[in-house]
């Protein structure tokens, strides 16, 4: 292994989904945790992972069932104020081999219960790859942890194992971050946002639009600063899921609170976000008047482009979009993408089919595959988007494209062509003094 694999758009798309090269499919290959993803993928991350995810919960705690192994990147997060919601239930050899320990976690819910005052909303019991494996029943477990402490118990998964399957970790958690919800009156003039665990940019767009339809009062689990806030997205007359990995949660709360949802997808490319704009207004029996925003993301598209010319990009998968949709969504504006670093799955396929029909020769690398140990730029790249980008390409300029308040809409086309201007201004006030 001298060259890091990469295969090329079209190369992928004449394969089809189901036959995907075995590099760029991480149950088929040793993981390589690449410094490029570990600060940002990580499960003790500075973005969402499955703990800090599961954290969201307002008022809730954490108890970590693990081996030392895998509770030791946990600090990572203390330095984001949450090192007075963990706890610890270590896991050695004989605990793993013989299960004792299934007993130890009522039994640490219960003294979690009784040490802290106020009492926690909800006790959240993360568990790992040991439990994925042993085939550990959580819902009984949590069930057995309620009874202990009197507090809400519900898991979260961190299995590594399961992240390619059709509830991966960070869907199991949103499903579990919502279950805590009670049925109550809903009122037609909610609704709530489900998807991210952070809310949207304060400048977003869907919320004007959303209250020209007549809703005053739009929920999102990542401005709860209470449980008691938190208890009242279940007055919600619908929801919008944005995340598709927020799906399976959706139908939970349409099944057990009769909160019907509809679906939206982040999108970079502005005819899609209006047409994407209109059928919600029908699915709400309104009309969202989306022209002021449609011209201001077009106006932004265009100068930018008149500005710096056909830009060749590296495009990442550490940022607040699909690669590959974001990949399309460059090429459809004129410029070139000379490499994406992505994971393939069926919902974004189709955005890697039109890339094949733009610009065929576009690299795809996986993160995850240990040949990236031997990655050496070799296409022309102007500017690159995404942290694991920036990873490979220290000495071009670039954009994160990571931060917290989600993009979204004709707001995250402004935000992401803003970004990368700024980026490249900077680079060039450098190259000046240099």
């Amino acid at each position: 292994m001298n060259k890091a694999c990469y295969f090329t758009a079209s190369e992928l798309a004449e394969r089809g989904i189901g036959n995907l090269p075995d590099e760029l499919c991480s149950a088929k290959h040793m993981i390589y945790s690449s410094p490029a993803t570990l600060d940002y993928n990580s499960p003790g991350a500075k973005g969402f992972g499955v703990k800090r995810a599961g954290l969201v919960i307002p008022e809730s705690v954490m108890l970590l069932v693990a081996p030392g192994c895998c509770g030791r990147n946990t600090a990572l997060l203390n330095s984001l104020g949450y090192s007075e919601r963990f706890f610890y239930l270590l896991l050695d050899d004989t605990d793993i081999v013989t299960g004792r320990y299934l007993n130890k976690i009522p039994k640490a819910c219960a003294e979690i219960a009784e040490e802290m005052n106020p009492k926690p909303s909800a006790i959240v019991i993360c568990v790992t790859c040991a439990d994925a494996l042993l085939g550990t029943d959580m819902d009984r477990v949590c069930r057995s942890c309620e009874e202990a402490s009197g507090i809400p118990s519900v898991p979260a998964y961190m299995y590594a194992l399961t992240r390619e399957k059709r509830l991966p970790p960070m869907a199991l958690v949103r499903k579990s971050v919502y279950s805590l919800l009670k049925p109550q009156k809903r009122k037609s003039n909610e609704c709530a946002l489900l998807g991210y665990f952070s809310a949207l940019n304060d400048t977003c767009e869907l919320y004007p639009l959303l209250r020209s339809a007549g809703i005053r009062e739009i929920h999102e689990i990542g401005r709860c600063k209470t449980f008691a806030e938190y208890s009242e997205i279940s007055r919600s007359n619908f929801s919008i899921v944005l995340n598709a990995e927020a799906r399976y949660a959706a139908q939970d709360m349409q099944k057990a609170l009769g909160i019907p949802f509809i679906e939206l997808t982040r999108l970079y490319r502005i005819d899609k976000i209006r047409t994407q704009y209109r059928l919600l207004g029908q699915a709400i029996g309104a009309d969202l008047d989306d022209a002021p925003y449609y011209a201001d993301a077009k106006k932004k598209t265009e100068e930018f482009r008149l500005k710096y010319g056909s830009l060749r990009f590296a495009v990442g998968e550490c940022l607040n979009a699909d690669s590959f949709e974001l990949a399309l969504s460059l090429l459809e504006y004129g410029h070139r993408v000379t490499e994406i670093y992505g994971t393939i799955g069926e919902r974004n396929f189709v955005f890697l089919k039109k890339i094949a029909e733009h610009s065929p020769e576009t690299r795809i690398y996986s993160n995850l595959d240990p040949s990236m140990l031997c990655y050496v730029r070799e296409p022309e790249t102007d500017a690159v988007i995404g942290n694991d980008a920036m990873y490979y390409h220290p000495d071009l300029p670039g954009i994160g494209f990571q931060e917290e308040a989600q993009p979204f809409g004709y707001q995250g086309v402004c935000a992401l062509f803003s970004q990368l201007d700024a980026a490249l201004e900077a680079n060039k006030r450098q190259e000046v003094q240099e």
